[in-house]
Formats: structure tokens, sequence, C-alpha cells
């Protein structure tokens, strides 16, 4: 996975000193005088869809580079790559916490991105939800929950593309209908007695689906866990601002690893499954089987998009966890150790539950 941080200083007007984007105050703030300065974002680039097909046969110039000196590193430990600011190369990775960053050159200038989305929880906010995520950790070690991790945490921009299309997709099946008759059977005591039945009666059914897709995101990230990545999506894409690294000022960013083809890829296996689930709901009857579709896509196009989050990696008693949280809208997830201790006395106090019942039953 991939890292890139302010590609462009931004400074002090009072003292000269690197300016960072506050994303409570929405402005750029000096953290060495405190001095802020509203930055005047550039709208007139718009953001805009890419066409799919001429990307992948040839990409353009206009989209390629930083536009700005970088210097680029890769982490030995779990393989992201990060641009930093040539200033900003003396430190761990982001990601896993790693010393281990060695060069990293890139074969072709990589895709730049087009639009993102700013940071909207500050991280005075994200880290006193943190401490309250840790807090209703029943299962947590007592120790870990006092241990002052969360100010060990930061913000990063990482990659996501999202695709669109409009499809036309032609589906047929063979459509089940339930009905039931009544038959009569001997039980164990060699009593007479009757049940219903159900049958199914199955014919051929055919139709089609017009869908259009919108934003179907996929991650570029290597760095992030995707369990977790997913379970603080969505990041509201109708957010998103042009591209301006006013935003990424006191923030790592990082240079995807899901190349535009692979990601194209899986994007296409998405849109399929879901293709096939409204489908589903168009077949008349009770149930159905043999579903088959033949999607036609058209007007593909995609974005190359930052997304904000706030990351904690951290380690316990030699193992490392990580916590994402959106930094849209602050939502949290994570891993955390469990304590050996705690999930025996819920076993125990389950067992004396099931213990009391049956007793009481019995």
């Amino acid at each position: 996975m991939a890292e890139v941080a302010a590609l462009v200083k931004h400074s002090c007007p009072a003292c000269g000193a690197q300016a960072e984007w506050n994303p409570g105050r929405q402005l750029l703030a000096c953290t060495y005088c405190g001095t802020e300065s509203p930055h005047e974002i550039d709208a007139s680039g718009a953001v805009r869809e890419i066409d799919l097909a001429r990307t992948l046969r040839e990409m353009p110039d206009e989209l390629r580079g930083w536009q700005a000196e970088k210097t680029t590193v890769r982490c030995r430990s779990c393989d992201a790559v990060s641009v930093f600011d040539p200033s900003r190369v003396g430190q761990n990775c982001e990601f896993c916490g790693s010393p281990e960053l060695v060069a990293y050159e890139e074969i072709k200038a990589p895709i730049r991105p087009q639009s993102l989305l700013p940071f909207k929880i500050g991280a005075a906010a994200i880290r006193d939800s943190l401490r309250r995520w840790f807090a209703d950790r029943w299962f947590a070690p007592r120790r870990l929950r006092s241990k002052a991790l969360v100010d060990t945490v930061h913000g990063a921009y990482i990659p996501y593309w999202t695709f669109d299309a409009r499809v036309d997709c032609p589906w047929r099946a063979e459509s089940g209908h339930y009905h039931y008759t009544t038959e009569s059977y001997t039980d164990s005591g060699g009593r007479r007695r009757s049940r219903r039945v159900r049958h199914v009666s199955w014919r051929p059914a055919a139709g089609r689906l017009q869908h259009v897709f919108d934003d179907q995101p996929v991650p570029g990230t290597r760095g992030v866990a995707p369990d977790l990545l997913a379970r603080v999506e969505p990041f509201p894409t109708q957010e998103l601002v042009p591209y301006d690294t006013a935003y990424l000022s006191g923030f790592v960013v990082e240079h995807y690893r899901v190349v535009l083809i692979e990601a194209a890829r899986q994007s296409r296996e998405a849109m399929e499954r879901r293709l096939r689930e409204l489908c589903a709901r168009q077949v008349p009857g009770d149930t159905h089987r043999n579903l088959e579709i033949d999607p036609r896509y058209s007007g593909e196009t995609f974005k190359h998009i930052l997304v904000p989050v706030w990351l904690l990696t951290y380690d316990y008693r030699g193992r490392s966890f990580q916590l994402v949280a959106n930094g849209y809208t602050g939502k949290i997830a994570g891993r955390y150790p469990k304590s050996g201790w705690k999930i025996l006395l819920l076993a125990l106090a389950a067992a004396i539950v099931l213990v009391t019942f049956l007793v009481l039953a019995g």
C-alpha cells in the first residue's frame, strides 16, 4: 500500500512555518504561532468523471504525476508506498509503525487524484471518540483501556477508485410458484394424521433491467484492513471537492497500490453481483432457479479520489492491532486484544444460567 504526504508547503503568513489544514475550522493553521489563514480553494477545476475505456487504452499525460517535488518510500513490513514532502521522510510507516522504509521508484508516474473528501472530524474530537470506543470494549484488558493509546492517532488520506456505468441487462430464469396439497400419514404411535405439503411449479421467465451505477467504490489501499474499511464506509462522494494541496497539509496521503485495471475488474464483479440481486427481484413467483443475466455496459467512467481516515496502530503483548475512523463521519472500526479472564467469567456465568434454567424446568 502507499502513502503520500502534503506535496506542497503552505507557509504561515506570520512566521513562515508550515501551516496545516484544520478540519474543525476548515482553514490553514500554524502549529508554531497559532496564526490562522483562510485558503482560497480553486473551484474552477470541477470534479469530473474520466472515460474508463480511453484511459485503459492510453493514459493521458495530464492525469499523471503529483505536480510537485516528492520523495517516495516503501514499507518493507506492510508494503505501503508513501509519497512525502522531502523533509518528512525520516519517520516510521504511518500504517503499521515499522521503521523499515526504503526508497521506491515509480516505473510510471501515478494517476493523480482529481478530487478528495476533506477531513471534517478534527484530531481532538476523534481522540474523545476513541476513548469512548475503548471504554465500551468490555472484553478488552483493563490495562489496555488505561493506556494513552489515542495520543498516537494520526490522519491520512487513502486512495479510492469510483466507477459509473449505465447497464441494460436482459435476464432469463425459471420462476417457481408454490402450491399445496394435503396428505395422510401414520405417526409413530400408529395414529392417522394429515399434513400440508408444499410443491413448486416451474415456468420459464424473462425480463430486462436498466440500472445506473454511480460512484461504485473500490479501495486502492493496502495499508488499511479491508474489513475495517468496509465497516467505516460510506464516504459521501457527493461532498467531493477538487484536488487542492491545502487540504493535504499536515496529513499523510497514500499512493494507490490497487491499479486502475484491477480496480475496474473488482468494480465490474461488484456490479454484476448487484445486477444479479436486482434481476432476481424481478423474477415473478415465489422462488426461482437458473438465473442468467447478460449485462451490456455503456457510459463507463471513473474517478481517482482521496478519502480521510484517522489511524491508530499499536502493539499489545507482541501483537499488532489497527483502528480506523472515518475522517468525515467519525465512524470507528477496529481490532483489540481480548482478556482471557473476562471470556472465562462470561462462559462460567452462561453455564450457571443454563444449569439454573434446566433445574427449574425439571
